[in-house]
């Protein structure tokens, strides 16, 4: 699962629900979600290899 800190609970390595992966208009990669917890909606910057990993493993939904 993506990995991301919940700024509404504070917790680091919470695990992302229903991660989807976008690119960024200066072509990073980025997983949204949703914390398990509290329902707050989650970022993680990735690198290239990481967001592949997550969309081939089926972690993460293709976005764009």
């Amino acid at each position: 699962m993506v990995e991301a800190y919940c700024v509404k609970c504070k917790k680091k390595g919470q695990k992302m629900k229903d991660a989807q992966m976008t690119q960024t208009a200066r072509g990073g990669f980025m997983a949204k979600g949703k914390c398990p917890v509290c329902g707050t909606v989650m970022c993680a910057m990735m690198s290239k290899d990481n967001a592949e990993k997550a969309m081939k493993s089926g972690e993460a939904k293709k976005a764009f």
